[in-house]
């Protein structure tokens, strides 16, 4: 249904993907972007773009009166676990203090908000798998501990204010337009290598475990979860090993290409794997695109990028 929108973070990865959806729905779209790690020309020209941090509890507040959103997309964060461990003052700023506001401006408006938490960072190692939502929290990193927070505010606004917020967990999502900067976004990495010639480092020695799931199921489902107050994973319920990915790449690229092998950096889980099952049960969706397709359709898209 077509309404106005603001999608926060709409000028990285997933979140430009969301703002394409919107408007081939026929929405009106503001992005809200620091383009600290998003980039401007990600950004659909049809989409209002507006360069904010949502830590700027002013510049926020005279933002969301101009753009008058009936749907907000909370989807900006700071998403690296080694920069979280780094600089944990700086991840609860962004994560816990921008959702704050965010959420905060958006229920005095009675506006829904959905808001992007993580899965796998979120569980623990401990967690059984595949992991419901209602499985107690036990992050190992303040990545995960942020999101939680963050997660709480979303919740509580919308016990308070009657407004419905959404929660959506994220397994490890990929897809086209994803960077391969940083220590996120594996299967952009391995792309960047194989497209290179640079062997990769797998850490845990491609043994560690993650749901992928693939940028367009998450975007049907963060559509599909607006107006609804709950929690929900979105993933596909099935585990694939670090290895598996790069073979998976490999193949899509035709390289022989060996990669290198390292131990898990700090923060880092072992497995992870989401039940997704909610989700489907609540507003019917499920994860659509299987791995392999999803890598090949993946490495044909990162490389016209990077070319």
């Amino acid at each position: 249904m077509a309404a106005r929108a603001i999608v926060t973070g709409g000028a990285g990865f997933i979140g430009s993907h969301v703002v394409d959806a919107l408007l081939a729905g026929g929405s009106e779209v503001t992005v809200f972007d620091d383009l600290s790690s998003g980039e401007a020309r990600r950004v659909n020209p049809r989409a209002r773009l507006v360069e904010l941090d949502v830590v700027d509890r002013a510049g926020l507040q005279a933002a969301f009166e101009e753009a008058r959103p009936e749907v907000v997309y909370h989807l900006a964060a700071q998403a690296s676990v080694v920069v979280s461990v780094e600089n944990p003052r700086r991840d609860c700023e962004v994560n816990v203090v921008g959702t704050l506001n965010v959420v905060d401006l958006a229920s005095a408006r009675g506006v829904p908000v959905v808001f992007t938490s993580t899965g796998g960072a979120l569980y623990g190692d401990d967690a059984p798998r595949p992991t419901p939502e209602g499985r107690i929290p036990a992050p190992l990193s303040p990545y995960g501990a942020s999101k939680w927070a963050g997660e709480a505010y979303v919740n509580t606004w919308s016990l308070s204010s009657g407004v419905p917020h959404a929660v959506c967990r994220l397994g490890n999502v990929y897809g086209p337009r994803q960077s391969p900067h940083g220590e996120a976004g594996v299967v952009a990495i391995f792309s960047h290598r194989l497209h290179v010639g640079e062997a990769p480092t797998l850490y845990g020695h491609g043994r560690p475990t993650r749901d992928y799931v693939y940028v367009q199921d998450v975007v049907r489902a963060l559509l599909a979860a607006s107006g609804r107050r709950g929690t929900y994973n979105i993933a596909t319920g099935h585990a694939a090993d670090v290895l598996s990915v790069w073979e998976g790449l490999r193949r899509a690229a035709g390289s022989e290409l060996e990669p290198q092998f390292a131990d898990l950096r700090p923060g880092e889980l072992q497995d992870s794997c989401l039940d997704p099952s909610l989700a489907e049960r609540e507003f019917g969706w499920r994860a659509e695109v299987e791995l392999e397709d999803g890598l090949r359709m993946t490495y044909q898209a990162l490389v016209e990028e990077f070319a």
